[in-house]
């Protein structure tokens, strides 16, 4: 026969759009719309219920960027739709293109009560089904016009990111504002349409089955009087009925749906308006629930829930009744969907407890689950804490952007750092916005990676990013492909159904180890410096406050602040959502940042000084406190005494210009423009900066990446470069041991202290940077002498290596990766460390070593240059990312093994503190000691269950295996090992006491945490 396949094609497309799809609500009728807008942020529902509106019209302009409006829609059903489903049809002036990225709306009762949300998919609202006629219809709608951050020209600067900046400009054009009687049938048929034209779009062109489903389409469109769809809708769906009832074949692949809604807590907008996007999504879901009686909802973020909780309370009782149902599920076991990879160990482990513990004690559900389908890459330590947190499974599709390379499996088992595996799932859709097209369906069975061993896969179903969630039609559609000829098979489960199938059928899948290195978003490791700088600071922070706090509540009654920290722990995680720590919010999200950083410091400073006083008793004798988890020149780990520090720096003229500092064990010369071009390990005997270069080398290179500016930095940008190597000042330091560097470029201007410390092989760089450029990205360089095939980078509870070469596309791709306190490369015996006090971003590379005039073969080889990443001024979405002042510490530290790096990392983000007190108090001894300085202790807290018992939570931190001897300053009980939540593990060895001291054996980067019960 004649092939008419596009002329049938192209027949469906236009009969659906201008025919069909109108026809699903046949008749309609305006509502009477009032307006009130609130004069500034957003006011509670009684009051916006009880304001006075002003009539508005359907086409006139409303709402100033971030205002609220609360818009009174008033009617009468007619008498004639008696019998009829009729449903309010609300458009605020959306643009269905743009789901959760533009104007919202929350349906309201007269009497508060919440309806569901309206959104560029969902606007529609249900009134009556029958109607009875004659109804009076009174809807209230909390409208916010969010502006559009991310338009279709994408990445364009804009001032409309934050409220102060943005102006009064009406953001939107009402449109039709309608009740209207609803088509169930035309609106099936519109259903039954789509899949098959979306399934007929992926099948082969030589496929039986594509023609079958064309022949079907055509008889059905014929079956479809124009001018009455509604009347012959029947028929159509009748002629189409026999192809959309064919099984799907026996070895289809299979999709466990889950309905989903992914929700960034801050990104293009405020944190403010994701309190308001979550009330949204969660009342459609509710409502949507009740209707369908198959679908399944999960949402993650602990807190999103808490913000339901705490702010909807009317929303909130929909939602325990739901998930008493079993039917909308608490997934991930985190408190927000955090980045991974800058977090420090203690925060992603208190990610885990705060979250499992909110769903825990909610809803007593336990999550298996870690659900993190938008965070930008997976740091090598995270397995251990998942399965530390007694949970067992991970979920993303992040990993589907890298540019570069693709990821070999969609189901495998990842093993970290310490050598737990946990089982991973990327789902072959590629996106957690999943709508059910055939096209995504058809993609997640031809992408599967493990085709053959493994059959199942999931789908997070819903719009996402700004909310919304699943609609009926996703709905719909999932229900015509449970079981479809041609497709995939959909079916709705929970994450831990998915779970239980896909690790049953695939005991044996492959093991991938190490990091999970996202090839995109590499920037967000330097964007917005203080959000970073406020985080790192933050943890330490909360370290040293739960330290004191404990130590003086055992030794001398101190209140705990139980609750204090556990709020401010809470802001802390939100803050490290994967959207505000790694800078890609707009400028509120940053400003409100800065802010509540330093409110925390205040707080978390306040408990530390009074644990410490209370600790220190009164008196005027200086007492050093030392929160490290090493000893400090004579001061121990945990504890408070005098300081013991011997030796003497010199300060001297540099032969050619500039100064040298010399300590006796380092000697470091910085010449007349104020670079290192020496650090002389006197000890060693060896040079530490590669010859014909110099360290403490400032760089700018351009940067405009090709696309997400706060996100990305491309390859490309290392191909121009400025050393900025002309110095205003170089002069010495008040002190004898310093010097003091001072340079200008382009619009800002470097101010750098170089130290060296009395008996330390150290050279401090202490940078601030008043920064003023655009489009730019400023590294500090420093080219070392050594000879190293991979360097280790400090992740969570341990560290990982990285090659320093590209033999590969895959290490290629790594041209900046992250670090915490510190990156260390080493020979064999002898060592360097870069540690930090707020950086993240860095990259290392390769050099061949330049031997010198007349230098023969014997002195080549190569060097290894580490840089870290300090500023980035991108332009969006923030478009004054970064201006202003920003102070940075960093240490040069040659001859460092790994635990010089660990010490030293320590060091500079701990410090000392001093504080008066009694000259007779002989110090204050540590609650707890360990006896080997592999053994790190990352938190020494008390049970946070109010038991006055004292958790430690410590791992080995050099990569090997260790014996140790645990100590408590004070008589315990019994000692438990437990999971992060401080539970029993029942299968954990018990370490062996003798009295108040514990032997402890562990294996590499061993995570351990210890419940002693005080006797």
């Amino acid at each position: 026969m004649h092939d008419d396949r596009t002329l049938v094609e192209a027949r469906l497309k236009r009969v659906l759009d201008e025919r069909i799809r109108p026809a699903v609500y046949p008749e309609s009728v305006p509502l009477d719309v009032a307006v009130w807008h609130a004069p500034d942020e957003p006011v509670p529902v009684a009051e916006g219920l009880a304001a006075e509106p002003e009539p508005i019209a359907a086409g006139a302009r409303w709402g100033a960027p971030w205002g609220t409006s609360w818009f009174r829609v008033t009617g009468t059903v007619p008498a004639s739709w008696a019998g009829k489903t009729v449903e309010a049809i609300l458009d605020l002036g959306f643009d269905e293109n743009m789901p959760g990225f533009q104007c919202e709306g929350l349906v309201y009762r007269p009497d508060g009560t919440p309806v569901k949300g309206l959104n560029p998919r969902n606007q529609w609202v249900r009134i009556a089904a029958p109607a009875e006629g004659g109804e009076e219809v009174r809807l209230h709608i909390e409208a916010a016009s969010n502006p559009v951050i991310l338009d279709y020209h994408p990445f364009l600067p804009t001032r409309l990111g934050d409220k102060e900046t943005a102006g009064s400009e009406p953001q939107y054009k009402l449109e039709r504002m309608d009740l209207a009687v609803f088509d169930e049938e035309v609106w099936q048929l519109v259903l039954d349409l789509e899949v098959l034209g979306e399934l007929m779009a992926e099948l082969p062109l030589e496929s039986a089955r594509r023609y079958d489903i064309l022949r079907a389409v055509d008889r059905a469109l014929d079956a479809v009087d124009l001018q009455d769809v509604g009347g012959t809708a029947a028929a159509a769906r009748a002629a189409l009925t026999d192809v959309l009832s064919r099984p799907a074949v026996p070895s289809a692949h299979r999709i466990s749906a889950v309905g989903h809604a992914h929700i960034d807590s801050a990104w293009l907008w405020p944190l403010r308006e994701t309190v308001r996007k979550v009330a949204r999504t969660t009342s459609n879901m509710t409502a949507l629930l009740q209707d369908e009686p198959d679908f399944v909802f999960a949402m993650s973020q602990a807190q999103q829930w808490a913000w339901v909780r705490d702010h909807r309370p009317e929303v909130w009782a929909r939602v325990k009744k739901a998930v008493a149902d079993g039917r909308f599920v608490p997934a991930g076991g985190m408190w927000v969907e955090s980045d991974t990879n800058m977090p420090g160990s203690e925060a992603m482990a208190r990610q885990f407890v705060h979250g499992k513990r909110f769903f825990l004690d909610e809803f007593g559900i336990e999550n298996d689950e870690a659900w993190l389908p938008d965070t930008f890459g997976f740091a090598a330590g995270l397995p251990q804490i998942i399965k530390a947190a007694g949970s067992k499974w991970l979920l993303t599709q992040k990993i589907s952007w890298s540019q570069t390379n693709k990821f070999p499996h969609h189901t495998f088992q990842w093993e970290g750092i310490d050598g737990t595996r946990i089982f991973a799932h990327f789902p072959p859709v590629d996106t957690y916005n999943c709508s059910m097209k055939g096209s995504e369906i058809a993609h997640a069975a031809s992408n599967f990676k493990d085709k053959g061993v493994a059959r199942h896969s999931l789908a997070p179903t819903g719009w996402g990013d700004g909310g919304g969630g699943t609609t009926r039609e996703m709905i719909a559609k999932a229900a015509r492909l449970r079981d479809l000829e041609g497709s995939a098979t959909v079916e709705w489960e929970t994450p831990a159904k998915f779970f239980e199938k896909a690790e049953a059928e695939y005991p044996n899948a492959p093991v991938w180890v190490g990091e999970l290195y996202l090839e995109l978003h590499r920037a967000t490791l330097t964007s917005q410096a203080k959000t970073k700088q406020g985080n790192r600071r933050s943890e330490h922070l909360l370290r040293e406050a739960e330290l004191w706090a404990a130590t003086a509540a055992v030794r001398t009654g101190f209140p705990y602040p139980y609750e204090d920290l556990d709020r401010i722990w809470k802001t802390v995680l939100l803050h490290q959502f994967h959207d505000i720590l790694p800078g890609s919010s707009i400028a509120w999200v940053h400003r409100e940042a800065r802010k509540t950083y330093e409110r925390v410091a205040g707080e978390l400073t306040a408990i530390i000084d009074a644990a410490q006083r209370a600790l220190a008793g009164e008196g005027t004798a200086e007492l050093v406190f030392n929160a490290a988890p090493h000893t400090r020149d004579g001061v121990p780990a945990g504890g408070a005494g005098a300081l013991a520090v011997a030796g003497l720096t010199r300060l001297t003229p540099r032969d050619g210009g500039g100064h040298v500092l010399d300590n006796g064990l380092l000697r470091v010369e910085i010449d007349d423009r104020g670079l290192v071009v020496s650090a002389y390990d006197l000890g060693a005997d060896r040079e530490t900066v590669a010859p014909g270069h110099a360290a403490n080398l400032l760089q700018i290179h351009p940067d405009f990446p090709n696309m997400w500016d706060a996100w990305d930095v491309d390859e490309f940008y290392r191909n121009t470069v400025t050393d900025l190597v002309d110095a205003d000042e170089v002069t010495p330091g008040e002190d004898g041991s310093s010097v003091r560097i001072v340079r200008s470029f382009g619009s800002s201007r470097v101010t750098q202290v170089l130290s060296l410390a009395p008996g330390e092989r150290r050279l401090g760089i202490d940078t601030e940077v008043d920064w003023h450029e655009t489009e730019k990205f400023l590294k500090l360089a420093f080219p070392l002498d050594v000879h190293a095939e991979r360097y280790a980078s400090e992740t969570q509870f341990g560290h990982f290596f990285r090659p320093t070469h590209t033999n590969t596309s895959w290490e290629a791709a790594k041209f900046e990766a992250c670090n915490h306190r510190f990156v260390h490369l080493a020979e064999p015996g002898w060592g360097v460390a870069i540690v930090n006090d707020s950086t993240y971003g860095h990259d290392v590379t390769r050099t061949v070593r330049d031997g010198g005039p007349g230098a023969g073969s014997g002195d080549l080889g190569t060097t290894t240059t580490v840089r870290v990443s300090l500023l980035r001024a991108p332009r969006f979405p923030d478009p004054e990312t970064d201006q202003g002042v920003h102070r940075f510490r960093h240490a040069l530290v040659p001859g460092a093994e790994i635990g010089d790096a660990v010490r030293e990392g320590w060091r500079i983000n701990q410090p000392e503190r001093r504080v008066s007190g009694a000259a007779d108090a002989g110090g204050v001894a540590p609650l707890v000691t360990v006896g080997q300085d592999a053994v790190v202790v990352t938190a020494l807290k008390l049970a946070d269950d109010g038991s006055g018992d004292v958790i430690v939570r410590f791992h080995e931190s050099r990569g090997g295996r260790t014996r140790a001897t645990l100590t408590a300053g004070f008589e315990i009980a019994a000692a438990t090992a437990t999971d992060l939540l401080e539970r029993p593990l029942a299968d954990a060895p018990l370490p062996e006491r003798d009295g108040n001291r514990l032997d402890l054996r562990l294996r590499p980067f061993e995570l351990v945490t210890l419940r002693l019960k005080r006797a």
